[in-house]
């Protein structure tokens, strides 16, 4: 009888291993929406969070169900137990080890606890939203601090694409007028459209873009670092008190830890509402002052409006109005930015901006 050599035989299972694995997580995918698609449309109706984002966030956070947390403790979307959590916990190791997470009796009960989790005042503006608008739900949950995970709106995009997850938002919409058939009928032609194809090239691109900003991300963080900030400890930057709050920092926490109120934080650093950190960044336990303690900063690499601000201490208000700009502008690199007294003119614009993508010079 025919052998095989070794390394041919180690290949060939090696291929059928991983194929039998992609099988085996696309059947695992779609058994989890066979099973839930329905109790999503039901939370959508009831609370207005889109069966698709609801889906998409199950999918992901539980791995089609086979998860720890899921298995355990019923515990579809990650949600750790917080200080007002009164029922069953777990201990699950996650960004630390032995964090303390949610346990419910039923998988419904996980759907409903999520639905009520997103009700909360820091995710109020996802529901202005379009409930169709399944990308903006994903970059806003994670720039309202859902997730750590610096490309997890990019995760979640994928996996509705890849399900074409936004039939179930479609039909609870429909559903809630009582044309589910149409519905039903408009899902399977949007699949069947070239839309799917575009979707697929427009996600790529939001992946070369998440992948540049999460490397930008880290290059701003070794920034900071290089200043030799002191750690875990109040310092001042320009007679302000300021910290360095590592990645993954809660700003309720600091709030919290350091007496200021959370809506105060947010205003001295000029920071829009958000939780988690998502790199190393300095923060303000007091208002910035209008006027820096040195002349002007030269821009540098990877370094924006906002940063300049933090890292000199001047309110960002005072840097765009010496500087003559608007919020949003991003100066070339080398460009004095000046922190005092008015700039003679305007500082040149970067061309792109930190993707790599054109900006307006005006």
């Amino acid at each position: 009888m025919l052998k095989f050599p070794k390394l041919f035989s180690t290949l060939l299972a090696s291929v059928l291993f991983s194929t039998a694995f992609a099988q085996s997580h696309k059947e695992r995918v779609s058994t989890y929406i066979s099973q839930y698609a329905d109790l999503a449309i039901s939370e959508m109706l009831r609370t207005g969070v889109p069966a698709t984002i609801t889906l998409a966030q199950g999918i992901h956070e539980s791995s089609g169900g086979q998860s720890d947390l899921a298995s355990f403790a019923k515990n579809h979307f990650g949600i750790k137990c917080n200080s007002d959590w009164k029922g069953e916990t777990m201990s699950h190791d996650d960004d630390s080890k032995g964090e303390c997470f949610r346990k419910y009796a039923s998988v419904e009960d996980s759907y409903k606890d999520h639905s009520e989790f997103l009700k909360r005042p820091h995710y109020a503006f996802l529901f202005k939203l379009d409930p169709t608008d399944f990308e903006g739900w994903a970059k806003g949950l994670k720039k309202a601090g859902y997730a750590t995970n610096p490309v997890y709106a990019e995760k979640l995009i994928k996996i509705i694409v890849d399900n074409n997850l936004q039939q179930y938002t479609l039909l609870a919409m429909e559903r809630q007028q009582g044309n589910e058939d149409n519905a039903l009928a408009f899902a399977d032609k949007v699949e069947k459209k070239d839309d799917l194809k575009n979707s697929v090239s427009k996600l790529r691109e939001v992946l070369a873009d998440a992948k540049l900003a999460a490397k930008q991300s880290i290059e701003r963080a070794s920034s900071l670092k290089k200043e030799s900030y002191p750690a875990n400890s109040i310092f001042n930057i320009n007679e302000a008190k300021v910290i360095l709050a590592p990645g993954g920092t809660s700003l309720f926490a600091v709030a919290t830890n350091y007496h200021v109120a959370y809506k105060k934080l947010l205003d001295f650093n000029d920071l829009d509402e958000t939780d988690i950190l998502t790199n190393d960044q300095l923060i303000f336990l007091q208002k910035k002052s209008k006027r820096g303690a040195k002349d002007f900063h030269v821009i540098e690499a990877n370094e924006d409006l906002h940063d300049v601000s933090q890292k000199e201490g001047v309110q960002l208000s005072s840097v765009l109005e010496f500087n003559h700009l608007q919020k949003g502008m991003i100066p070339a690199i080398g460009e004095k930015i000046y922190l005092k007294s008015p700039a003679p003119a305007s500082p040149k614009l970067a061309t792109t901006n930190y993707r790599g993508k054109s900006i307006s010079m005006n």
